[in-house]
Parts: C-alpha cells; structure tokens; sequence
C-alpha cells in the first residue's frame, strides 16, 4: 500500500508544473474572450449549434452554465445547449496537455466532439422546430464559482485554485486505480471495460453524469491509463457537461425537459460511443 501512495504522489506531482501552466494560459485567454464568447452564442440565431460546438471546445470557466442560462430564458435554442453540453470537455483537455499527449490525437479528439455536438444539435432544433420566441432577462448567476470554479478572481489566483483543485482529484483517482489494478490485475480490467464496445459506453455515460469536473478527471484518466477506449472516453465526454446539468434543474423550471435533456444528451453520448467502438476507432 505503501509503494503505490509513493508511486502516485510521485506521478502526480510530476505533471503538477504542468498542471498549473496549462491553467495559467486558459486563464488568461477565459478572461479575456468570457463576454465576447457571450455575446456571440446569444447572436448565433440559426447558427446556434455551430457556435456553441465551436466555443463549448475551448475551456472557459463555467461556459456550460452560461449556455444554461441562456436557454432557461430562451436566449438560445434547445439545439445550441446540447452542443455546448457535448463539445465541452471541463477538464480532459489541461490534463491532456499537463501529460505530453501528442497534439494531433487532442485536436482529433475535440474535433469529434465538435463535430456530434454540432450535428446533434441541428438534428435536434429540426425535429423540435422551437417556436419559443420569447425573450427573458438574461440572469446570468455565480453557480459556476459557487460550485468548483473561480471565474471573477484574479487570473494567477483562479489558475492556482483549478490546479489544486484537480490535483487533488487526479491523486485522488489515480491512488484509487492503483489500487484497483493492483487487486483485480490490468489485463482482467481491461478485459472487463475495454473489450466490451456495449458496456463500456454504458459506464462511461454513466460517470459523464456526475454534475462536476470529477466525470471528466476520472474517463480522462481511464483511458490514459489504457483501461477504456478513445471511443469509450469520447462517449463519457460528451455526456459530461460539468455543473451545466445541476445548474439546468436549478434554473429551468420544467422538470419533465430537464429530465428529457438529461437523457438525451447520456444517449447521444452512448450510442456515438458504441458506434465509434464498433467502427474501430483509434487515435
């Protein structure tokens, strides 16, 4: 027990400089773009998906909650929303970088996002075909700093909170998996997630529930680890939104489409997953 709480602590502090680097720079780009980034979503019109697949890629602090609100006062479609949830990755992409992965496979990885967020989203305004045209005051809240972020601090502040932060979640998951392959064995693990194009999405949209940056650190870490497929990870990604869902059944009153859109952004999720698994892909 002793060797594998060394050998995680010695692994996670490794990418800790990392770590921080990582959100230091999208610190410093959040800040700068978090109004323009706004603005553009509530001007998309037709071309809500478009947009929000694009901007829900970049990691800004709590973007899936502004999208939330936006549509809880119909600002945006039902369609934008569901892109910005599927494109948004929270916290896959600082610790895709904090840990050398090869650019191409990050960008391919956030391109297929993009991609099924922005294809699921026209899907979904052309069968809806939202005639909600109302428009509400757009009360953008502070759930997004309450929860797990710290958006109107300083940057160098809010980049050493999001690093300690998700320091403590990587040691966290990574003592855990330690512990579980030391147990069960590697291959017998894998074998149990890994191997099963079916099961795995299933579990992956699963944890991609979990109403915080918890979802994104463990499928992230799973698949680094080489326990779940890209295509596996993918599908968890995609359901993952952060704290948009709990935000969404806070600030939108219709349960009933809250519940809708919690199911239909887990099956997207699993199905692209197991289609994704069953066509072969790799990156």
């Amino acid at each position: 027990m002793i060797e594998i709480l060394t050998h995680t602590l010695i692994d996670s502090v490794k990418i800790l400089p990392f770590l921080f680097i990582a959100y230091l720079i999208m610190e410093f780009i959040e800040h700068k773009t978090t109004e323009n980034t706004k603005e553009y979503i509530k001007k998309s019109g037709k071309f809500g998906p478009v947009i929000g697949g694009i901007l829900g890629a970049f990691p800004q602090c709590g973007f899936s909650v502004t999208a939330t609100n936006l549509y809880a006062g119909r600002i945006i479609t039902l369609g934008t929303l569901m892109a910005v949830y599927l494109s948004t990755s929270d916290e896959m992409l600082p610790i895709f970088i904090s840990q050398g992965v090869a650019i191409d496979v990050i960008l391919k990885i956030l391109g297929i996002k993009v991609l099924i967020g922005v294809v699921a989203g026209f899907i979904i305004d052309f069968v809806l075909r939202k005639k909600e045209k109302e428009k509400q005051e757009d009360k953008i809240n502070q759930i997004c700093q309450e929860e797990h972020c710290c958006c109107e601090e300083g940057i160098l502040k809010s980049a050493i909170k999001h690093t300690l932060n998700i320091f403590l979640f990587i040691v966290i998951v990574t003592l855990i998996l330690n512990i579980v392959i030391h147990l069960i064995g590697e291959e017998t693990l894998s074998n149990f997630i890994l191997n099963k194009p079916i099961l795995g999405p299933i579990i992956a949209g699963l944890i991609g529930l979990i109403p915080n940056c918890a979802s994104s650190v463990i499928l992230t870490e799973l698949y680094l680890s080489n326990i779940i497929t890209v295509g596996t990870a993918i599908g968890g990604l995609l359901v993952g939104a952060g704290v948009g869902l709990l935000v969404l059944f806070r600030v939108n009153k219709n349960v009933k489409e809250n519940i809708f859109i919690t199911i239909t952004l887990y099956g997207i999720g699993v199905i692209s997953a197991i289609i994704l698994n069953l066509i072969g892909i790799t990156i």
